[in-house]
């Protein structure tokens, strides 16, 4: 990319706020707004930054997205909000990169065709760490489909859900909901760990989120890979593996006599 991507942020929860922070600094993008569903008494901006902070309903986004043109949306908001500048993200190629938890399959199907028409990139759980945690528990799943497996996922006391992160673990695995252990202690902000349980040894894969800054470093890394994508649906994974072919030195044989 030639120029700063000009990127707008939509949620401003605890972690939309630290995804700002990191978006913000990051020099490959251009943080222009950031949109929250409440309306501010008195216009703000992002604590130390000149980032206007808007508040938004279901009309405003035409008129925020034509006053304020972005090359990109990272969504932090909530399931419904996809539909109210689903149709600007399209008629505009806009790239998306939602990290909603809770989408229904109703609300899915819908963020998926909109990656008929742009590039979108869709994950309940935005971090580096739980992404690559979930493609190596499933490559360790297809080598060894014989051990047994267990998920434990733990977080702060106020989150009622099992976490949507660890129901996503389970599902790639083929696990039921059984299968997932659910702790909620203090002030954790989110561990998930996959067990798996071979004779005579086990295997750990553990991720923990120290700082909500982990979910706009993973941002970051989409909105990198997608603007070298081609017009489509992705997932963190189909990023990761990306990578992965276009970076790693293709592995060859070197048998006798090579």
């Amino acid at each position: 990319m030639s120029h700063k991507t000009r990127i707008g942020l939509i949620g401003y929860g605890k972690t939309g706020k630290a995804v700002a922070n990191v978006l913000s600094t990051d020099p490959r993008f251009e943080l222009c707004w950031i949109a929250r569903r409440t309306a501010a008494s008195s216009p703000q901006t992002h604590p130390d930054t000149a980032i206007p902070i808007f508040g938004v309903d279901r009309q405003s986004f035409e008129i925020l997205f034509a006053r304020h043109p972005v090359d990109a949306v990272v969504d932090f908001s909530s399931q419904e909000a996809v539909h109210a500048y689903g149709e600007i993200v399209r008629k505009r190629k806009i790239i998306l990169v939602s990290a909603i938890s809770a989408y229904s399959k109703s609300d899915l199907a819908y963020v998926r065709n909109l990656g008929k028409h742009t590039r979108v990139m869709c994950s309940p759980n935005i971090t580096l760490g739980i992404n690559f945690l979930m493609t190596a528990a499933n490559l360790l799943r297809k080598i060894a489909p014989f051990a047994d497996v267990e998920i434990l996922e733990q977080h702060f006391k106020e989150k009622p859900e099992i976490s949507g992160t660890a129901i996503k673990i389970a599902e790639k695995l083929g696990l039921e909901d059984n299968q997932i252990t659910s702790l909620r202690l203090g002030g954790i902000i989110g561990e998930h760990e996959v067990i798996f349980g071979f004779p005579h040894q086990t295997v750990r894969l553990v991720h923990s989120s120290i700082r909500r800054e982990a979910f706009g470093t993973g941002a970051a890394f989409a909105l990198s890979q997608l603007a070298n994508c081609a017009i489509g649906f992705y997932t963190y994974e189909d990023l990761l593996l990306q990578t992965v072919n276009n970076d790693l030195p293709k592995p060859g044989f070197a048998g006798v006599g090579n």
